[in-house]
């Protein structure tokens, strides 16, 4: 496989996520969640999202995103002592963390889910790993993942598998195979590659907690075949995900074995048994207006969001990182004082949740119905001493920019400075920027 590594320690950019989808199934609630809503984390960025679910969340725990907001498989809850195996179908089609049912799924089944006996996928693991003793539970059932506990005689390790097909469109995968921003999803390697079949793969090597208040690892390497399949494949240095004791320095394959287990030929068969996904149903009409679909907001493309953030930073700041793609950028400014993130969010078609996003708190209306939300509160990412400072602008066609920036160059490491490189006037200079809503979108 030729493979590279993706950044060097000191390096990150950017997965932050929280976007609400207007067009998908995996969306996130707006009530409950203002500091989500406050600081501009809503629809769009769907790569972006992929991404975060692909490696955040419990690895084993994440469900690949199909075309047309339809998850391609079932989540996998790592087994402990006292866990079943067996994998069910999820709970609702909006949730990626539905958790395992702990029978036998075919009852509860969604369309696009498999029925592969777990003692097949059990099979294959044993026999793709390195000599050890391997412990499952309720392996009579069927689905799409299994997960055990596996012991090479170095300690319990949690291990687990998912297969899954990607979706239907021609990136579909690509996000899962893509190592995420080190400035939102810390890690200590992550490396991208091909295999010599043409499959594409991705070896990372982070941790269970962004803010590693615990030292639960997890490595993890996901497969997706040239013909749309996914094998993902990770394990810990503890025997569950959570809420067990670290039982061994490193979980037990290194990085060349994990890609040798999902490189292996014996998924072949088990991938085949995963029907095709189903279609998505169109949206419904607008009232008044039957028969008629509505249509998903234009998206930013290219790389004109990174480039313009770049551009509006005031002078006097050197970039240290950055990164982005489609609506969404972020770079690491250092003006001699200390790290500081900044991040921009820019979307169309937000008109419709205007009245939750401006409904409270710092808000003014400008001469030509924009309006500006100021915000200022703590981080949500567990670092100490975190601030966070937002412009949320809109514009009455619902046309969204919003500016943050944060007291620290990764929202889950401590603060480096009192305050963010950029003053909130400077953030809100940058947010009401005509350049944005120039940017080609589709």
């Amino acid at each position: 496989m030729s493979q590279h590594e993706h950044h060097d320690p000191e390096a990150g950019f950017a997965d932050e996520l929280g976007s609400a989808l207007r067009t998908t199934g995996e969306s996130f609630g707006l009530d409950g969640r203002p500091g989500l809503v406050s600081g501009g984390l809503a629809r769009g960025r769907r790569r972006l999202l992929r991404r975060r679910l692909a490696v955040t969340g419990g690895a084993l725990a994440l469900a690949a995103i199909g075309a047309g907001g339809v998850y391609a498989g079932s989540a996998v809850s790592p087994a402990g002592p006292s866990d079943k195996a067996t994998v069910a179908a999820p709970k609702s089609s909006a949730s990626p963390t539905a958790e395992s049912s702990g029978e036998p799924a075919s009852d509860s089944l969604k369309p696009g889910m498999a029925e592969i006996p777990l003692s097949e996928i059990a099979d294959v693991l044993k026999a793709n790993a390195p000599a050890g003793q391997w412990r499952f539970d309720g392996l009579d059932g069927t689905g799409q993942g299994l997960s055990g506990v596996y012991d090479d005689g170095g300690g319990e390790a949690a291990v687990g598998v998912f297969l899954s097909r990607a979706g239907r469109g021609p990136d579909a995968g690509l996000d899962m195979v893509t190592c995420p921003e080190k400035a939102y999803v810390p890690h200590d390697r992550c490396v991208e590659g091909r295999t010599p079949d043409g499959s594409r793969v991705m070896v990372f090597q982070g941790y269970v907690y962004p803010d590693k208040r615990e030292e639960t690892k997890n490595w993890r390497a996901v497969l997706l075949t040239k013909d749309g399949f996914l094998i993902d494949v990770s394990e810990y240095n503890a025997p569950a995900e959570k809420d067990a004791a670290i039982s061994r320095e490193d979980p037990p394959l290194t990085a060349t074995q994990l890609e040798e287990l999902v490189s292996a030929a014996a998924w072949r068969p088990l991938l085949k048994q995963i029907p095709p996904l189903p279609t998505a149903p169109a949206q419904p009409g607008k009232l008044g207006r039957p028969g008629k679909v509505r249509e998903a907001p234009p998206q930013i493309v290219g790389d004109g969001v990174p480039a313009t953030l770049r551009a509006l930073l005031p002078k006097g700041l050197t970039v240290v990182d950055k990164g982005g793609e489609g609506e969404f950028a972020f770079a690491v400014v250092d003006d001699g004082k200390g790290k500081s993130l900044v991040q921009v969010n820019v979307q169309y078609g937000m008109g419709d949740v205007a009245g939750q996003l401006y409904g409270s708190g710092d808000v003014t209306t400008l001469p030509d119905g924009r309006r500006v939300k100021l915000t200022r509160q703590p981080g949500e990412k567990g670092g100490e001493g975190v601030v966070w400072w937002s412009a949320d602008t809109m514009r009455k066609d619902g046309f969204r920019v919003v500016v943050s920036a944060f007291n620290t160059g990764a929202q889950h490491e401590a603060a480096t400075r009192a305050e963010p490189a950029l003053t909130m006037e400077q953030l809100k200079a940058i947010a009401l920027d005509p350049r944005w809503a120039k940017l080609p979108a589709k």
